[in-house]
């Protein structure tokens, strides 16, 4: 590993390599990363005056030259047996006098390693490793899991002397690596900078990713401001990466600094990943700054997650600050999905907060359902209920799971659009279990802490974009209990009650946010219709009623989400509910 770039912070580890990373596990140990990260372990242990560190002479002074004995003493247990290493590593009885602390000692660096947020860039300026990703996984981030395990496996058998008999293959390398390219994605005056910025071609993961980002919920809205943020700053390219991602049918270049990895690569599991195709024949409707340094931000406000309409190159800029307090992957998310939603409004197609899905039964009824809602109303989860209670359903397919566009196609008929490939999903309000059968493509964040959640993938790009027809529309209520007046689905008396309702965007927080109580939001969507209410307007007017026109059933669904007891039981009343509709139409 003595070729690659290497870095840590924030409990975070990033290698970045051009050629190829070290081969053998004697390279391993050598590496300056090697020291460095068991550098900084002997410096914790020492600030708690830990026991492990009695395998040193003086555990209150550890020099340098202890730890470059220490590396010595590992370097040779990788091929011989503890009891020989004192005839080869001079001063090394230190630590092999008590072979069963030294073997907790190393143990706690294994784990020690393993416990960082640890990422791989491949960078593929000069020999087109996008153009071999397998081969290149394989020589990198494969090879390193190999690496990291061999070293301890033979390093345990040498200081124990005994062989175990259950392997465990836990994640030991990267848990996530990437190959990048320099690609000239803006050709647009004033974007040059970013052109310098390595583009991600191809990703492997290794999960389940656990990760622990600053913050569990967000706050604050996306504003509009006069001039671009791109201009107040200037990004280091070493420190940037970029995703370009396919969000519906738009691209959304979005670019994330490296404080924020964990974060930006779990866009891996929600929104597609341009191919190179897209690339060299689309130009992007919008770029996202996720993670802008310093101070650039702060003229905007206390919370300056900022929006730029730049009409003159006709291109939208988004900028969130690289702040703890926003390390939360729905600034990321939503950000992005503002941006989508303002490209449609100006397409005249209306944008919808909700979850659409296309229903087939096995008597051969089917059903496009929009459910449409604020966070936290119950949309994913009447969704999982269907797949849990729904034993006459043949088929469920995902188009949206939290954003879209509907537009009029030329016959008249309302066609629905997804953005998403995935879901960012809270674990609590699951079906049990659900999350675990899920958990081999999982990227868990928050794990232990309110509004935990959950990325994964659910559907295909292919379902995102083809438009299906829509025929049930619902608003999802989360904060109304079901009796005889008031079932689980009712339809609106008349469109323009409808209207009133969607329009008026009212939801129980379910601590998603900021928010408490029962809060109010302009078509429960202030990712994009909130900053141009006139626009919307008139769109969801000239959509609402060709709702009526057309026939769909428009009505309003309770999902009793935020009552007490019936976060599970309301989406099963609701996904039964919804079932019937269907059957008897």
């Amino acid at each position: 590993m003595n070729n690659a770039k290497s870095k840590i912070f924030d409990r975070k580890v990033v290698i970045q390599i051009k050629e190829r990373i070290c081969e053998t596990p004697e390279e391993l140990v050598d590496s300056e990363l090697f020291k460095r990260v068991l550098t900084i372990m002997l410096s914790e242990l020492g600030r708690r005056q830990s026991r492990l560190l009695d395998i040193f002479n003086n555990k209150n002074l550890i020099t340098e030259s202890d730890t470059a004995i220490l590396i010595s003493t590992i370097r040779a247990l990788i091929k011989l047996p503890i009891s020989q290493v004192p005839s080869i590593v001079p001063q090394s009885e230190q630590f092999t006098r008590d072979p069963h602390l030294l073997e907790e000692f190393l143990r706690y660096f294994y784990n020690y390693w393993r416990n960082f947020d640890r990422f791989l860039i491949c960078h593929s300026s000069d020999d087109d490793l996008d153009k071999r990703p397998y081969r290149t996984f394989h020589t990198s981030a494969e090879q390193l899991m190999h690496l990291v395990r061999a070293v301890w496996r033979s390093v345990y058998d040498n200081v124990s002397g005994c062989h175990p008999n259950i392997f465990r293959q836990v994640s030991s390398g990267a848990g996530v690596a990437a190959i990048t390219t320099t690609k000239a994605l803006l050709q647009t005056a004033g974007y040059e900078s970013l052109n310098a910025i390595p583009v991600i071609r191809d990703i492997m993961l290794f999960p389940p990713l656990v990760i622990d980002p600053p913050m569990n919920k967000r706050t604050g809205q996306f504003i509009e401001v006069a001039d671009n943020p791109l201009h107040r700053t200037k990004l280091n390219p070493d420190e940037w990466l970029c995703y370009p991602a396919r969000i519906g049918d738009m691209l959304i270049n979005l670019y994330f600094h490296e404080t924020f990895y964990d974060l930006g690569f779990a866009l891996t599991n929600l929104f597609e990943l341009a191919d190179d195709q897209v690339l060299a024949h689309k130009k992007p409707d919008a770029i996202c700054l996720f993670g802008l340094q310093g101070s650039a931000l702060d003229e905007y406000g206390v919370f300056p997650t900022v929006y730029f309409d730049d009409n003159a190159n006709n291109l939208l800029v988004g900028a969130i600050p690289g702040r703890p307090e926003f390390g939360y992957f729905g600034y990321l998310k939503k950000m992005a999905l503002t941006l989508h939603n303002i490209c449609v409004m100006k397409n005249q197609r209306l944008p919808f907060h909700g979850a659409l899905f296309h229903i087939i039964l096995k008597t051969g009824k089917k059903a496009t359902v929009l459910v449409m809602g604020d966070t936290g109303t119950g949309k994913s989860e009447t969704l999982e209920s269907l797949r849990v209670l729904g034993d006459d359903i043949q088929d469920i397919i995902v188009i949206a799971d939290d954003m879209g566009s509907l537009d009029i196609d030329s016959s008249n008929r309302i066609i629905g659009y997804g953005t998403e490939v995935g879901a960012f999903i809270r674990l609590d309000d699951l079906q049990p279990g659900y999350a675990f059968g899920q958990i081999d493509r999982t990227i868990i964040m928050n794990a232990g802490q309110t509004n935990a959640r959950v990325v994964l993938p659910i559907t295909s790009y292919k379902h995102v974009v083809q438009g299906y027809p829509v025929d049930i529309v619902l608003y999802a209520n989360n904060f109304e209990a079901v009796d005889d007046a008031h079932p689980a689905i009712r339809e609106f008396p008349t469109i323009q009650k409808a209207f009133e309702v969607f329009r008026s965007g009212a939801a129980m927080s379910k601590g998603t946010t900021t928010s408490s109580g029962l809060v109010h939001s302009y078509f429960a969507n202030v990712f994009g219709p909130a900053q141009y209410p006139g626009l919307h307007d008139e769109i969801a007017k000239r959509y609402f009623h060709t709702f009526s026109a057309t026939g769909l059933f428009v009505g309003e669904m309770r999902t009793q989400l935020s009552i007490p007891s019936w976060e599970q039981k309301g989406p099963e009343k609701a996904a039964h509910a919804l079932l019937d509709l269907i059957r008897s139409r």
